[in-house]
């Protein structure tokens, strides 16, 4: 009886120290693994989103040699040590928040307060007063008037987090993984509120099942944006060519350029207007014809009388580039500096003597009229 006594009493300790060693080593390789690819990938493009990701993943490494350190202690204070860890749980949620500004892709609902200057402000401040009054359990060994503050603060992270995940994995068209992000937020917030149950043993499973499963969203994200990058990446001058192609269907005229060029070598189309369709046939004719291939934009503020241009404005080719973008990667899919930039050098060229001329960069070998 004795025995079986002291097998019931050390149950929870080996647990501990078990539990401890696997989050140590985990997560401390899934941090380091994260940092590479920023290092590699996000680093060249100034985006510190996944560094932010990778510090709030070492914040459970580190919660793991606590639970070592409090596994060999034998008179474990469990106020302490659960002190420690909810100090560690509010820096991971400060983390994951710090981190969603830099994603590409956010809901509507959200963007305006994600993207806020104040934003620092938003998370800092609850932040704060959900640290002190823990440090409090850490230094003095007691609870405070409310406790398990780090629950509440870390469900406003699963929060704002879910909806991040699932909006960015559902642009990239990346449905099944938008659902298990989904899933695996579910399974953090029922591990947040079993949490307040106070079930050591309960709770280290949960916490094993949905650290794992976040972790692995982790890496998913990343390869959604390794892959989107590979996938969208405007290809050079000399490897795109176009052609033009107009279908006609019961009375319905439709207008398409068809792009080669981009990776998988598959033809892209786009949908054009018919103003849009003849500017860019526009383009394409005088570059394949011999000569003169520069197309003159009217003057803004002082026209010429009697002379007729080829571009009413700049507006024309920006609307035109814009249509362009929103036929290959979706409305709302591309931005300024990864797309809209890359593809105005592909397809143009200014006149170096600010003419007001702009012509097709493209070989005329590669124009199919």
């Amino acid at each position: 009886m004795l025995l079986t006594n002291l097998a019931i009493s050390e149950t929870p300790n080996e647990t501990l120290l078990f539990y401890g060693w696997w989050q140590f080593g985990t997560c401390l390789f899934a941090f380091v693994a994260l940092l590479s690819i920023w290092w590699h990938i996000g680093k060249k493009q100034n985006d510190f989103g996944q560094v932010w990701l990778a510090l709030s993943v070492l914040c459970w490494s580190i919660s793991g040699l606590v639970e070592v350190y409090f596994a060999y202690e034998p008179d474990m204070d469990t106020v302490v040590i659960d002190g420690f860890r909810s100090v560690l749980s509010l820096f991971n949620s400060l983390f994951i928040l710090l981190a969603l500004p830099w994603f590409r892709y956010l809901p509507s609902f959200l963007q305006p307060i994600i993207k806020s200057k104040y934003w620092n402000l938003i998370v800092g401040l609850p932040f704060v007063f959900s640290l002190l009054p823990t440090i409090n359990k850490v230094v003095f060994g007691r609870s405070g008037v409310v406790n398990e503050l780090d629950v509440y603060y870390a469900v406003l992270t699963l929060l704002f987090l879910g909806s991040v995940l699932w909006y960015s994995f559902a642009k990239r068209r990346l449905t099944s993984l938008a659902y298990l992000s989904l899933s695996c937020i579910l399974i953090t917030l029922l591990a947040q509120f079993y949490k307040l149950t106070g079930s050591t043993i309960n709770v280290t499973l949960f916490s094993a099942i949905f650290k794992t499963s976040l972790i692995m969203i982790f890496f998913a994200l990343a390869l959604s944006w390794v892959k989107e990058l590979s996938e969208n990446v405007i290809p050079s001058t000399e490897k795109l060519a176009m052609r033009f192609l107009i279908k006609r269907d019961a009375g319905k005229v439709e207008r398409l350029l068809l792009l080669k060029g981009f990776m998988g070598d598959e033809e892209r189309s786009v949908k054009l207007t018919a103003s849009q369709f003849e500017l860019m046939y526009c383009f394409a004719t005088r570059r394949k014809e011999e000569g003169n291939d520069w197309l003159e934009v009217r003057p803004k503020n002082h026209p010429s009388k009697g002379k007729s241009y080829d571009i009413g404005d700049y507006n024309e080719v920006k609307r035109l580039l814009f249509a362009l973008l929103d036929g290959l990667f979706g409305k709302g899919n591309w931005s300024k500096d990864v797309h809209l930039a890359p593809l105005k050098e592909t397809l143009f060229e200014l006149s170096k003597k600010r003419e007001r001329k702009i012509r097709l960069r493209l070989d005329p070998k590669n124009i199919g009229l």
